[in-house]
């Protein structure tokens, strides 16, 4: 840990994330360069998400069986204002509602950060409506089988889950909650912030040190979070595409904070990850949470009329056709601002891995262990764990 300690003042607040992820999974290994020398947490991303339907109690259940450190709940609000754990306010992928008659005139276009979509909303459902639908495995590629059979949990349901399996285990299992679209939610009457906090506070979940990190792709709800608790707090880091020579497509939606599309104000989420940016991030934050190709980006190779090769001959262009470019200093400058840096998203089907680790998950694993990131979200959270603990 002390080579990346720059003062006195930062070595306390080093020791202090150490313990804290000591508590929730890691622990001091020399294999591992990240900012605290300690193991790289293993987060179920939106549960088991590469194995059952996402944000379930059962899907967060077998993450924590396949040995993660953390279990990720997304957070929207229902229309009586409680938080529940899905992906997205548009349920229409996640959820079989396009089935349930009941609700089809509850069909309708919103807006939600700034473009138009069309579905089915959480904020026009009460919690006691909500229950009655089942989750699905929004993937196509995915195992279906699961489809109708779960129900979508509160986030106190989530916390309750974490608490119980970590007993029977007796290993701290942390939660890590995102906001969703903060500002959509404050326009609807519905802010998020309060709500979360007034739980974490029934919890007990309100120190440094709990087994709990709060993230967001917004910057302002961050800020704000920040004067209310001293739980981890996350900058969230994303990018509309890569472009074919691996550098960043920053277009809208996805390019930029929407809080500060609203603001007006030009930063892409790029200038968040200059050293001037990460300087910005740790007055409100403990870490960033970036889209894994701000670390490792991959190219595709392009041809000379001008398409990209496909690489492994199989007709579609995917992650298949890109090789992986060298390092960028994104980790380096985040851990010399000291904040700890959890990338996403890391996925295990061949056609979501780039050329170079030849379909082997692991490959891809070992290549960000060995850079440094202190956590990982993952869908397969055994995969994850197994190339940690090779």
């Amino acid at each position: 840990m002390t080579r990346f300690c720059r003062s006195i003042a930062q070595a306390s607040a080093l020791t202090c994330i150490a313990a804290a992820l000591v508590a929730c999974g890691g622990s001091n290994d020399d294999r591992f360069p990240t900012l605290t020398g300690g193991k790289p947490l293993v987060i179920g991303h939106r549960g088991a998400a590469g194995y059952l339907p996402d944000h379930t109690l059962e899907g967060y259940k077998k993450a924590i069986a396949l040995g993660a450190d953390f279990i990720e709940p997304d957070l929207v609000a229902t229309k009586d204002g409680v938080l529940v754990a899905r992906h997205e306010p548009n349920i229409a992928a996640t959820t079989d509602v396009k089935n349930r008659p009941e609700f089809a005139s509850r069909k309708r276009k919103a807006v939600v950060d700034g473009f138009e979509e069309e579905g089915w909303f959480v904020s026009d459902f009460t919690l006691a409506e909500l229950k009655t639908l089942r989750a699905i495995q929004p993937m196509a590629d995915r195992d279906q089988s699961h489809n109708g059979q779960y129900a979508i949990p509160t986030f106190e349901e989530v916390l309750a889950l974490a608490k119980l399996e970590g007993d029977r285990l007796k290993r701290t299992i942390g939660v890590y909650p995102e906001t969703k679209h903060p500002t959509y939610h404050a326009k609807l009457g519905l802010p998020l912030e309060d709500r979360l906090l007034a739980i974490l506070d029934k919890n007990g979940l309100t120190k440094k040190d709990s087994p709990v990190i709060v993230q967001s792709f917004e910057t302002a709800n961050l800020k704000y979070l920040r004067t209310k608790t001293q739980v981890r707090l996350v900058q969230l880091i994303d990018g509309n595409d890569v472009n074919p020579d691996g550098s960043m497509d920053f277009s809208l939606p996805w390019g930029q904070a929407y809080d500060l599309t609203v603001a007006g104000d030009k930063r892409n989420y790029g200038a968040l990850l200059t050293p001037a940016g990460l300087a910005e991030i740790k007055k409100y934050a403990d870490g960033i949470g970036p889209w894994k190709p701000y670390l490792i980006p991959t190219r595709l190779t392009i041809g000379a009329d001008g398409k990209p090769v496909d690489l492994n001959k199989d007709g579609v262009i995917d992650e298949r056709d890109r090789t992986v470019m060298a390092p960028t200093s994104v980790l380096a400058d985040a851990h010399k601002a000291g904040l700890f840096v959890h990338a996403y998203t890391f996925r295990s089907e061949a056609k979501r891995l780039a050329s170079d680790y030849k379909g082997d998950p692991k490959a891809e694993y070992h290549r960000f262990y060995d850079l440094g990131v202190d956590g990982v979200f993952a869908d397969y959270p055994d995969h994850a764990k197994a190339a940690r603990d090779d």
